[in-house]
This record gives structure tokens, sequence and C-alpha cells, in this order.
């Protein structure tokens, strides 16, 4: 079994992991109210997804 000669450092170690960070949430501003909203995701502020009131209807 293959076993290091010496001891890898933590600054090497971590240069491996820089393309493993994660990515941003996507934001976009609603065409309804205008509030920063997710992607593909409901507003929170006005409840509307595509032109549609849906988070009213799930109150119901």
């Amino acid at each position: 079994m293959a076993v290091p000669k010496r001891k890898v450092s933590k600054s090497r170690r971590d240069k491996g992991r820089t393309h493993k960070k994660t990515a941003g949430v996507n934001v976009s501003a609603c065409p309804e109210c205008g509030e920063a909203k997710q992607s593909h995701a409901a507003c929170r502020s006005c409840g509307t997804y595509k032109g549609r009131s849906v988070l009213a209807d799930m109150e119901a």
C-alpha cells in the first residue's frame, strides 16, 4: 500500500478543493411587486408565480 513520504500541508490540500465551492442563489425581481425572489419559485411577498396567485390558494 502506498504511503505518503511527507505530510501534505493545509495549503496544498486546500488547493485541490478550489473548484468544489457552491454557487450563490439566483435572485430575480418579481414581475408583480418588484420584490427580490428566487428564480423558479413563488414570490414570498405577494404570493404569485408565473402571473397566478399560488400562495393565497394554499392557505384557503
